[in-house]
């Protein structure tokens, strides 16, 4: 790099650059004010965007509590004409719960399953996942419950994932894994939030086999 020994020189340099790159410079200058422009307006549009759908959100669930028919009409519209926005998910959970409210369980499933697919955040997806798997305990699908709540959710919801995944490996029999994942969610203090989980342990622990003495008393004596 050249090194200019005068405050002229250095003048000099700088016209002479000016010339030559002039209208490069210009060029560019105009089109990265057009671009700041045309991004702010983009800014702008994608504001009022979702400024309009959080309304259309707002409105929907204030019509949730009223008219369920119309309810679960417009919420399966709202999700099939905004499938990239953050509010499907929340959209998906309240007609699920809707579903659930007249045990129409297949419709749940496919609810929850959108809000986990949809869901802005891994929040979200726990809350949505738990309630899957819960339903999926409940229809005796109980591979596809223990599949759910394998999909690497937050260590936050960990009490509450071991509690359903010992209600499935209750309902299979599975004693001793039921027993070690309700001790896994009593040790992330799942208590705190599912006082009943200390109820499933005991009534575990009086799930036992026969001491060894009487276990030998039963058996018919050697001939």
């Amino acid at each position: 790099m050249e090194i200019y020994q005068t405050e002229e020189q250095q003048v000099e340099a700088i016209k002479s650059y000016w010339q030559q790159n002039g209208y490069t410079i210009i060029a560019g200058v105009t089109l990265g004010f057009a671009g700041f422009i045309g991004f702010n307006l983009y800014q702008d549009n994608k504001f009022d965007e979702e400024i309009a759908v959080s309304d259309s959100y707002q409105t929907l669930i204030e019509q949730s509590g009223k008219d369920a028919k119309a309810f679960t009409a417009n919420a399966e519209k709202f999700i099939s004409e905004n499938g990239d926005n953050s509010y499907v998910a929340l959209t998906a959970l309240a007609l699920a719960k809707e579903s659930a409210s007249h045990k129409d369980w297949p419709q749940v499933q496919k609810q929850l399953t959108t809000a986990i697919e949809s869901a802005p955040t891994d929040g979200i997806k726990a809350i949505a996942s738990l309630r899957l798997a819960r339903v999926q305990v409940q229809l005796e699908q109980y591979s596809e419950a223990l599949a759910t709540l394998n999909s690497n959710l937050p260590e936050s919801f960990t009490a509450a994932i071991e509690e359903v995944k010992g209600d499935a490996y209750l309902q299979q029999g599975k004693n001793d894994l039921a027993r070690n994942a309700y001790q896994a969610a009593i040790a992330a203090d799942g208590i705190a939030t599912s006082p009943s989980l200390q109820i499933k342990l005991d009534d575990l622990a009086q799930v036992t086999t026969l001491p060894v003495a009487e276990v030998v008393a039963a058996e018919p004596a050697a001939k």
